[in-house]
């Protein structure tokens, strides 16, 4: 991939990914028409002492956005405060959860405080929260394929492909991924981010070759899937909050000492 911009980082990072279409293998390179991909980017940082110590006059958003475009690039990256990042892993929220679990050469920074997250990761995961997490985050898709046409947050270019499709395929092949996703991750207790054996049909799926009512039929079936897979699961009911717990505290000790506020 492309050199990182310096102008799209932050100060105190621990932990920085890939995220989106480049983690996942269903990135399409803007020379392609069909293409409405950014780079995009997720990380961990620590802030200030006085933001965990003190009279907490100097909190802030614990979550950090920057979208760019820097030489025909558009970077959207995204970058969570340690216990931000922790509280939304316990959740199990799916773009967050991605981060511990992309390719080895989809990571950009990792440091010894990071390592201590990557060394747990199977803690954080909990059936009933990743079950709950990854369905509802599918059905929101779902919801979008056929509505949200008009959203400002849409390019003019996905704005023309939902008419040429007659629904929204980038959200069509992210509900199906999902579902796959949450799937697996039942079933092994492994988030399996980069997609190999199923990227070329979550692809066709986001290039419009599929009809919305397939797409919709395919989703059900996943549905009753993911249901299944959480009643066989061998998951824990709920994430190791204990064990969180403590390593956040010892990460903010470390970090917060070395560092010296």
């Amino acid at each position: 991939m492309t050199e990182i911009p310096k102008e799209v980082l932050i100060d105190n990072l621990i932990l920085l990914g890939y995220r989106g279409s480049v983690a996942h293998n269903m990135y399409i390179p803007s020379t392609d028409p069909n293409s409405i991909d950014d780079i995009d980017l997720m990380g961990v940082y620590i802030a200030p002492k006085n933001f965990y110590i003190g009279l907490g006059q100097h909190r802030s958003s614990q979550t950090k956005e920057i979208k760019k475009e820097i030489n025909g690039i558009m970077w959207d990256c995204v970058y969570y405060e340690l216990q931000k990042f922790v509280k939304l892993l316990l959740k199990g929220n799916p773009n967050v959860l991605s981060l511990l679990w992309i390719k080895d050469n989809h990571y950009l920074l990792i440091d010894k405080f990071s390592r201590m997250l990557l060394e747990s990761r199977k803690s954080f995961l909990g059936k009933r929260s990743l079950y709950d997490a990854f369905t509802g985050y599918a059905f929101s898709q779902f919801k979008r394929m056929e509505h949200y046409k008009t959203e400002g947050y849409m390019g003019d270019k996905r704005k023309q492909l939902i008419e040429k499709y007659g629904y929204d395929t980038k959200n069509a092949a992210h509900l199906i991924r999902l579902l796959i996703m949450g799937r697996e991750i039942l079933y092994t207790g492994q988030a399996k981010i980069y997609r190999d054996k199923d990227a070329e049909m979550l692809l066709d799926i986001k290039t419009g070759k599929w009809s919305l009512e397939a797409v919709k039929n395919f989703a059900e079936e996943l549905f009753k899937e993911a249901e299944k897979a959480y009643e066989l699961s061998r998951l824990p009911e709920y994430p190791n909050f204990d064990k969180a717990e403590t390593i956040v505290t010892k990460i903010l000790q470390e970090y917060l000492c070395i560092k010296g506020g």
